[in-house]
């Protein structure tokens, strides 16, 4: 596989010459000698003996890099030193059934633009969701854009890639206040305290099942992991560690159901499971406790990711401010704005007839 030429570099710390390169997608370093016996022409010299075998590896090495080729030992090597664990596992499984499929034995040199396209045209025609297909294209522009970077292509044929008219639109629905009632009142205690905590508390599923009483505090809940596919992890983003505000309501119920566990030690989990040692899975609590109980009183659309947009939208109808919404939620203001928060009819037309009545009275 053809790989950037390189001529590391040299670095002077603690009076001692430093030598850093690149060898098979991670960064070496070697230390040359103190600078006061060596001259920094010597300490270079003696970097590119260091580096000399690497280049001719390289320059000997099949240029005909096939996609796949590029994607197992480029691409996934640097990106799997970036994104979170929880990341990793999705993002692979999409490369893997998507583009090393449709591209993996294809050389990055013969891709052209109008085949990516037409790639996500089709699969935007077989009905795959529209965040699927935008997955997707930003996969193939990372992806070329990297091989440009590391000199495998001369330009990015992913570049003005488009997410096809035809991708279906996700529905995003959210509750009304007589429908989250509703909701809460058709569910049992743990039940409604869980909803309550996404609805009134604007928390992630796995920032509440992650939750050990500990990080009860006396008027928020400390968000500072969560849990994903049955493990703990860090919480999703930066602005997710948080503490979470509770309402007085929701707080002293929380409190009594921490006060009735049987273990309400810091470190025990707020909604543990049946053995105690484990908190409960998000997806069993859905499936077996919450969604029967929504699908009698004729919420069967609604899920975990409505619960939070409900959150966001009702408090922006109440008029509270952007960034305070965001702050709850832990994202930042630009996802709230122009992915959970939807405006409800009612605001929207209070708005136009404003507009109206200050133009009647100019």
């Amino acid at each position: 596989m053809r790989r950037r030429y390189q001529n590391g570099s040299l670095l002077k710390v603690d009076g001692s010459w430093i030598a850093q390169w690149w060898q098979d997608g991670h960064r070496r370093k070697k230390t040359l000698g103190k600078a006061t016996k060596m001259t920094k022409a010597q300490a270079k010299d003696e970097l590119a003996k260091l580096v000399a075998p690497i280049n001719a590896r390289a320059e000997s090495a099949n240029a005909d890099t096939t996609v796949e080729q590029f994607i197992e030992h480029i691409y996934l090597p640097l990106y799997r030193r970036k994104w979170k664990a929880s990341t990793v596992g999705t993002n692979e499984n999409r490369l893997a059934l998507h583009i090393k499929t449709a591209f993996g034995a294809r050389e990055l040199r013969t891709i052209l633009r109008v085949e990516l396209q037409d790639f996500l045209d089709q699969k935007a025609d077989t009905g795959l969701s529209y965040s699927m297909v935008a997955h997707l294209r930003w996969d193939l522009k990372q992806i070329f854009r990297l091989a440009v970077s590391e000199a495998n292509l001369l330009k990015n044929p992913a570049e003005t890639l488009f997410i096809p008219r035809n991708a279906p639109q996700p529905v995003r629905r959210v509750m009304s206040f007589e429908e989250v009632k509703t909701c809460i009142e058709a569910l049992d205690r743990r039940e409604s305290i869980i909803v309550r905590l996404a609805v009134l508390g604007g928390m992630r599923p796995g920032e509440i099942f992650g939750l050990t009483c500990g990080r009860l505090g006396e008027a928020c809940a400390r968000v500072k992991q969560r849990l994903y596919r049955g493990k703990i992890d860090s919480p999703k983003t930066v602005h997710s560690i948080r503490e979470a505000a509770l309402p007085v309501g929701l707080l002293a119920d929380v409190r009594a159901w921490v006060t009735d566990l049987p273990n309400h030690a810091d470190d025990a989990w707020m909604f543990p499971s049946e053995r105690g040692v484990t908190p409960l899975a998000v997806d069993n609590v859905w499936r077996r406790s919450i969604g029967p109980k929504l699908d009698a009183v004729g919420l069967d659309w609604v899920d975990f990711h409505v619960l939070r947009r409900t959150s966001s939208s009702l408090m922006s109808d109440l008029g509270i401010e952007g960034k305070v919404v965001s702050d709850q939620l832990g994202h930042g203001l630009d996802v709230n704005q122009n992915v959970y928060t939807q405006s409800s009819l009612k605001r929207r037309t209070f708005a136009v007839d404003t507009l109206e009545t200050a133009l009647k009275a100019s």
